[in-house]
């Protein structure tokens, strides 16, 4: 008898392609996928640690779980469940919470699982365990897919507990990538975007933790070669390992978009040397100037944190003003928050919550002044558009390569289809209008 399973994932792109690879896994095991709204034999919530929001969101999710249906059996998974499975297990209405290595083998789990009024079940491995690498993509539309090419960091950030979630850095081989690229393909989906915690550190651990047999470098070579795929994107890679090499390549590429996105964390160097991150802002700044250089229309993403302890109103300034003075397209910024088992959490100085909140709003408007000067600037370009299945209130929604959210009036037959547009104005909703095919096309005549 087919049973049914419901999938929620809270975090990053690479969550979203091991809930993908976990339920193929159950479908392959006669679960047959509906959605996490509709009554379900199992749920599985697939788990983020980077907010201090962790516990509230994987609660608020047990419940709609447990709403849709009270007798279904709700699995926890993912970092969260790594770093406090015993305070998830305790949740009431969770059955079961599986650690970084288990969570790929949940079909024998479930077994002998029954649902029950009791402490919900824990196989959690020491993290130490979590050596191997599990392949992994995504679909979560019909235009693109998330590549899983790394898992774990060997890095040791003060702020950070992603090595404690997930391990050592360690890589995929190429050939097995390049094989799950051609999957892809496979599926008419015209994007792939690459995933891992730390994927400029690519290459590691590929061969039983040996020395690195291969680089990103290489890696994103062979990738350039498959036929099938319009497009790839890179996700986010540390500044100190994207080299000047992979620069050029995704400038020359046939696939690879003219889009980064490089965490920057402070742009005041005491900071950085607190946080032990691997670069200053004059390496920084070489990057993105590098990148400018050979793609003058180039995305640009930042990652930024607001309210590091010891971060001054004058080390805030510098961050501020450092931004303010670089090319780049949009921020994420992140408010910080103390986080058990790290270095920062014990650090003096430490900022007051109404003050980061202040901060981040001051990031947050820059980040929109930085890409609607970005927006504006590309007005007037002739760019592809790959058009999403979104119908919001008449209009269809797309990406150009270089980022640029755009819209036109909603027509099925280009969903999933790159069409080359001119970029006609921005709206005030913060997106610009193309002009449609008729339009351009008497304007060329």
């Amino acid at each position: 008898m087919t049973k049914t399973a419901a999938y929620h994932t809270l975090g990053c792109k690479l969550n979203f392609a091991e809930t993908s690879t976990i339920a193929r896994n159950l479908t392959e095991g006669s679960y047959e996928k509906v959605s996490f709204d509709e009554r379900a034999d199992v749920y599985v919530i697939n788990t983020c640690s980077v907010t201090e929001a962790a516990d509230k969101e994987c609660k608020y999710h047990v419940k709609r779980a447990m709403k849709a249906n009270p007798e279904g059996l709700v699995v926890v998974v993912g970092c969260y469940a790594q770093l406090k499975p015993e305070e998830i297990s305790n949740i009431e209405g969770v059955d079961l919470v599986l650690g970084a290595k288990e969570k790929f083998n949940i079909l024998s789990y479930l077994e002998d699982l029954e649902k029950s009024n009791a402490q919900g079940q824990v196989h959690s491995c020491e993290i130490e365990e979590a050596d191997f690498f599990i392949g992994s993509y995504s679909i979560g539309d019909r235009t693109r897919a998330f590549l899983k090419v790394q898992d774990g960091c060997d890095y040791k950030c003060t702020y950070c507990t992603i090595p404690l979630a997930r391990g050592i850095s360690r890589s995929d081989t190429i050939a097995n990538i390049v094989k799950n690229a051609r999957e892809i393909a496979e599926k008419d989906i015209k994007e792939i975007v690459l995933t891992g915690v730390n994927i400029g550190d690519y290459g590691k651990g590929e061969f039983g933790n040996k020395k690195h047999e291969h680089t990103f470098l290489d890696l994103i070579t062979e990738l350039d070669k498959v036929e099938g795929i319009e497009r790839i994107r890179i996700s986010s890679i540390e500044p100190n390992l994207l080299k000047d090499e992979s620069i050029e390549l995704v400038s020359k590429s046939k696939s690879f978009v003219p889009h980064f996105h490089i965490p920057l964390q402070s742009g005041s160097d005491d900071l950085l040397k607190k946080m032990k991150r691997r670069y200053l802002t004059k390496l920084y700044s070489d990057r993105v100037a590098k990148i400018r250089e050979v793609m003058p229309d180039a995305a640009i993403g930042v990652d930024v944190i607001v309210g590091f302890p010891g971060e001054t109103e004058e080390r805030f300034l510098e961050t501020y003003h450092f931004i303010q003075s670089l090319p780049i397209t949009y921020l994420h910024v992140f408010t910080y928050s103390e986080r058990e088992n790290t270095e920062a959490a014990a650090m003096e100085g430490e900022v007051p919550v109404s003050e980061r909140k202040k901060r981040n709003k001051m990031l947050r408007i820059l980040s929109e002044k930085k890409k609607m000067a970005f927006y504006e600037s590309q007005i007037g370009n002739t760019l592809p558009v790959l058009w999403e299945h979104e119908n919001k209130e008449g209009y269809m929604y797309g990406f150009t390569e270089n980022y640029v959210r755009v819209k036109k009036t909603f027509d099925p037959s280009f969903v999933n289809t790159i069409e080359k547009v001119k970029l006609q104005k921005l709206d005030n909703d913060g997106v610009v209008s193309v002009a449609s095919s008729f339009e351009d096309f008497l304007e060329r005549v």
